[in-house]
Formats: structure tokens, C-alpha cells, sequence
């Protein structure tokens, strides 16, 4: 199967709060990053369906990062993928 990604995914590890009304807070850490979106690790997010919106913010800088709008775009036994709202 032939990679279909708009945008080539980086690793990275940082700390991140999903928040949504069915979960409450979840601090997960990233796993790989691109333009249009990111992988989450924690098992409350596994098997979460596509289509779901969250928000996100990374955890840990020296200031409030910004909150976005995410999307479920797939999940798996580790965590989920999701991709930024709004975002082409």
C-alpha cells in the first residue's frame, strides 16, 4: 500500500492534554508530528471512533500553548490519530 499523507510526519515526544466532555483531561505524549496533524499514546484514547473532536494543548513549555480543535482520524491499541481542524 503506497503512502496517501499530505504532509511527512516527524517524530516527536512531548507532553499533551486532550480534553473532550466524554473523557475529561488525558495528559498523553506525542509520537509523531506534521503539518497536518499528530498521534497521541494513552490507552483512554485506543479505540476512540473516527470523527470524534477534542482539544489539544501541549504541556511542559515556558508558556499557555495554544488549544486546538482535533479530529479523530483513526486509533489503534496505543492511542490516536488525530488531525488539526481547519487545517487543509
Amino acid at each position: 500500500m503506497a503512502n496517501q499523507r499530505q504532509h511527512p510526519r516527524t517524530p516527536m515526544k512531548c507532553r499533551i492534554k486532550i480534553s473532550h466532555p466524554s473523557l475529561g483531561e488525558v495528559f498523553g505524549h506525542t509520537r509523531d508530528l506534521s503539518d497536518g496533524g499528530v498521534y497521541v499514546r494513552h490507552e483512554m484514547l485506543a479505540g476512540l471512533p473516527a470523527g470524534i473532536r477534542v482539544n489539544g494543548q501541549v504541556q511542559d513549555l515556558p508558556f499557555d500553548a495554544p488549544i486546538l480543535e482535533m479530529e479523530v482520524m483513526r486509533s489503534d491499541a496505543e492511542g490516536a490519530g488525530f488531525r488539526f481542524v481547519g487545517n487543509a
